[in-house]
C-alpha cells in the first residue's frame, strides 16, 4: 500500500482517496433524496384540509435552537478535523465529542416538537397532506442525524482504541462531510419550511 505522506492523514492511499470520492457519490444521491422530498412538502404544503396550516404550529422559539445547534456543531466538526489534521488527537476527540453532544440536542428539541404538533395540535401523518409531507421530510433528516449520532460515536471509539491513522482519519473525515451536508440540509428545510410557513 503506498502512502503519500506530502497529502492529508486522510488522503494518504489511494484506497483512502477513492472512499472520499465514493463518499461524495454518495452525497449526490443524498441530494435527489432530499431534492424529492423538498418538492414533494412545497407541492403540499398548503393542503391543509382541515388540518392546522404551518402558521398554526410552527413556533420560531424552537427551530432558532435548533439551528444555532446544528450550525454550532457544524463548526465543531470542523475543528475536529483541523486538529486531526495536525496530529493533536485529545482536541480532536473533545471537538468530535461536542459535536456529537449538540447533535443529541437537536435530536431532543425535534422530538419535543414532533410531540408537541402530535398531542397538542394534534397532527399526525393522517391529518392532511402537509403534516404527513412535513412529518417525512424532518423525519428523514432526524433519522439521518441519528444514524451520525451513532457513527461518530463509533468512530471516536477506534479513535480511542486504535489512534490517529490513515484509516481512522479517512471515516473521520467522510463522517465530516456528512455531518456539514444535513447542516446545509436543515438551512434548507428552516429557509423553505419554516420561515416561508410563517410568513
Amino acid at each position: 500500500m503506498k502512502i503519500d505522506n506530502s497529502l492529508p492523514l486522510e488522503y494518504r492511499t489511494e484506497e483512502n482517496s477513492n472512499r472520499i470520492f465514493g463518499f461524495w457519490l454518495f452525497l449526490g444521491a443524498e441530494i435527489v433524496l432530499f431534492a424529492t422530498l423538498f418538492a414533494v412538502y412545497l407541492t403540499l404544503w398548503q393542503g391543509t384540509g382541515d388540518g392546522p396550516t404551518a402558521k398554526d404550529i410552527f413556533i420560531l422559539s424552537p427551530v432558532l435552537v435548533e439551528t444555532f445547534v446544528l450550525l454550532t456543531s457544524s463548526f465543531t466538526c470542523g475543528l475536529a478535523i483541523h486538529s486531526m489534521r495536525l496530529g493533536l488527537k485529545k482536541p480532536m476527540m473533545v471537538f468530535f465529542g461536542i459535536t456529537l453532544l449538540l447533535g443529541l440536542v437537536f435530536l431532543g428539541v425535534e422530538i419535543n416538537e414532533f410531540v408537541t404538533y402530535i398531542y397538542h395540535d394534534h397532527a399526525t401523518l393522517s391529518t392532511s397532506a402537509f403534516i404527513s409531507s412535513l412529518f417525512v421530510l424532518l423525519g428523514t433528516h432526524g433519522a439521518h442525524v441519528t444514524f451520525g449520532f451513532l457513527w461518530g460515536t463509533g468512530i471516536m471509539l477506534q479513535i480511542k482504541k486504535h489512534g490517529l491513522n490513515e484509516h481512522t482519519a479517512n471515516k473521520s473525515f467522510i463522517f465530516s462531510l456528512y455531518w456539514h451536508f444535513l447542516d446545509v440540509v436543515w438551512i434548507f428545510i428552516f429557509s423553505f419550511v419554516y420561515l416561508k410557513g410563517l410568513m
